[in-house]
Parts: structure tokens; C-alpha cells; sequence
């Protein structure tokens, strides 16, 4: 009887002292690195888990355990309060205050700008991305079309990291920057030589950003495009160039400080038979030379297809409704394309 008792009374002791030895290694690796003020700034990429922000943390000397602030988070429930961002921290710093530094929220955003956009939807994604409201949020748009203007097609889509306070100034430079440094990279004398300006190549490269679906494709398009607007009798007959126009239109789109804008509008317009009459030279359908400005800020595949077109014997494109794209060497193909993908 004596040892049966023996038995759970030893299980309990153990666990016991495996209770407390892990309350002393939890205690003990949730102190403070050391006693250095010295702030680091630790960034915080979209998508990253709890476990991989502890392992950065520990990385950079800034929490003694990865496993105690995994252990910490989940037990809090905290991993759903810690933003994507920059922060700025220091080895001073408890495991615990660490945790509190993160629900307080970043210094610094991510905002995400997608391919495709046009100024007045690229300020949008801004203003959400850097959580600003009320008539801070209307001085940023404000600002930020006065000092953009001239540069639709040069904001470069790309992930940024902004403080919450950033100007207009400081958001365009950085993206018109971008812009300058992927340009340089990808620039082919080839097309320039056939007396197309830098600008008239980024002209395309909005257009194929809103005309194809993928990288692969939009070398051809390019081709396409490029070989209709050298040749005579062929004018773009883009949609895209159209959607611009009518977009421009119908949402007023602010030239100065003192016109405001429906920030819903719908500035990609699926297009009806009038608008094809319009006197836009926008209107790719009416007027044969590329439009005087580029319509969208296009991505890195588009630039790299507008300077480096690939050469085929089509004449035409399509999309169906599934996004795969149809070619067509003639006219009576083409109307069979859009007849079978289309059913028009």
C-alpha cells in the first residue's frame, strides 16, 4: 500500500519541480538582454508569424528566447495585435514591453501600391495604408495631385514603408525614385532608336499594364501595339486608353488644389458604343498617335515590354472571360475570336 502511494506522490513532486523549473526559465528568459538604451529599428515584414518575429527578435539581440515570446504571445493572445511595420526598440527592453511596443502599433506603414493605378487611386492607397482621416487625409490628396502632376506613369507600384506623417513630398520622391532606378536598369537603346522618347515607351507600358493579364503576354501585346502605331491605316484601338478618358470624365479628376474628387468612383469604366466617339486624345479608337500621357503607373514586366517587344505575325488580341488571352493574324480571325470566347 505504502508503495502504490509512493508512486503518485513522486509523479506529483516531479511535476512540481517541472512547474516551477518553467517558471523560472519563463521568468528568466523574459528579462532584458541587457541594460543598453541604444534603440534599434526592427521592421516588421507583411505576412510574417509570431514565431518568425521571435526568431528576428532573438537574431538581433533584442529577447533571450524566441520560444518564451512565442510561449508569451499565444498565452496573451497578443500575436493578433502585432502590425506590420518599423519599430523602434532596444535591448533594455523587457520580453513583456517588447509585446506592449508592438499593440501600440509602428512607426512606420507598409502600403502596398499594385500595378495599373492612376494617381487619384494611388493617393487612395495612401491614405488608407497610413491610416489618415478627416482634413489631414484631404490636405495629403490635395498636395499630393499639385505635386505629382506631370508624373502619372512614373509612381512606381511597389511595397513602401512610410511613417504615419509622411508628406506628399517625401511618398513621390521615393516612388518617382523607384521609378528612375528600375528604368535604368531595363532601358533598351533598341526601341529609342526607332525615334521613340523615353517618355512615349512609358506611354506604352501604361497601356499594356491595363490591356494584358500576365508577364508572358505582354511582350506580344507590346509587338502588337507597337507595329499598329508605325504602320498606316492602324490606329491602338486600345481599351484601355478609352477607360482613361471616360474615367477622367466622369470622376473629375483634380487638376489643382481646389477640385475634390468622388474618392469611389469607378475610374476603369466598362465602355459602350458612344463613348467610341468621343474627342478625347485619349480615344485610341479616333486618333492614331499614343495619348499624351501615360494613363496608369505600370510595373516592372510592362516597362521591360514596352522597351523589348517581341515581333509576331498577329494583328489583334483578345481576353475571354476566364483572362486567357486569343491572337489573331486577321481581321476575320479576330471577329471568329470574339465570336467563340466572347459570344458577340
Amino acid at each position: 500500500m505504502k508503495r502504490r502511494f509512493l508512486i503518485p506522490l513522486t509523479i506529483l513532486i516531479v511535476l512540481i519541480v517541472i512547474f516551477l523549473a518553467g517558471i523560472l526559465w519563463f521568468r528568466e528568459n523574459t528579462k532584458p538582454v541587457s541594460s543598453e538604451e541604444k534603440k534599434v529599428a526592427f521592421i516588421i515584414p507583411r505576412g510574417r508569424s509570431a514565431s518568425q518575429v521571435g526568431e528576428s527578435l532573438y537574431e538581433k539581440g533584442l529577447i533571450r528566447s524566441p520560444l518564451a515570446f512565442k510561449f508569451y504571445v499565444q498565452l496573451t493572445g497578443s500575436s493578433d495585435k502585432i502590425q506590420a511595420g518599423e519599430f523602434l526598440l532596444s535591448p533594455n527592453l523587457s520580453l513583456v514591453e517588447i509585446v506592449e511596443r508592438f499593440s501600440q502599433g509602428p512607426l512606420e506603414l507598409w502600403v502596398t501600391i499594385p500595378e495599373g493605378l492612376r494617381r487619384e487611386e494611388v493617393v487612395e492607397r495612401f491614405v488608407k495604408g497610413l491610416e489618415m482621416d478627416g482634413e489631414y487625409a484631404t490636405s495629403f490628396r490635395s498636395q499630393f495631385f499639385t505635386q505629382s502632376d506631370g508624373l502619372e506613369g512614373k509612381l512606381f507600384p511597389d511595397t513602401y514603408l512610410f511613417p504615419r506623417d509622411a508628406s506628399p513630398s517625401a511618398v513621390i520622391a521615393k516612388m518617382d525614385a523607384n521609378f528612375e532606378n528600375k528604368i535604368a536598369s531595363i532601358s533598351n537603346k533598341e526601341i529609342l532608336d526607332e525615334g521613340y522618347s523615353v517618355n512615349q515607351v512609358v506611354v506604352m507600358a501604361s497601356i499594356l499594364e491595363r490591356e494584358t493579364k500576365t508577364a508572358d503576354e505582354r511582350p506580344v501585346v507590346a509587338g502588337i501595339l507597337w507595329k499598329r502605331l508605325a504602320s498606316t491605316g492602324w490606329l491602338l484601338q486600345a481599351d484601355a486608353t478609352l477607360q482613361y478618358a471616360i474615367g477622367t470624365t466622369n470622376c473629375k479628376s483634380p487638376s489643382t488644389m481646389l477640385r475634390t474628387i468622388d474618392t469611389s468612383c469607378n475610374w476603369w469604366p466598362i465602355l459602350t458604343k458612344e463613348n467610341l466617339e468621343i474627342n478625347s486624345p485619349y480615344n485610341s479608337y479616333k486618333f492614331k498617335a499614343l495619348p499624351p500621357t501615360p494613363i496608369a503607373n505600370p510595373g516592372l514586366s510592362s516597362l521591360k515590354a514596352a522597351f523589348s517587344p517581341v515581333d509576331s505575325s498577329y494583328w489583334f488580341y483578345i481576353h475571354d472571360a476566364e483572362g486567357i488571352i486569343h491572337y489573331a493574324e486577321t481581321l476575320s480571325e479576330h471577329n471568329e475570336n470574339v465570336r467563340i470566347y466572347l459570344g458577340k
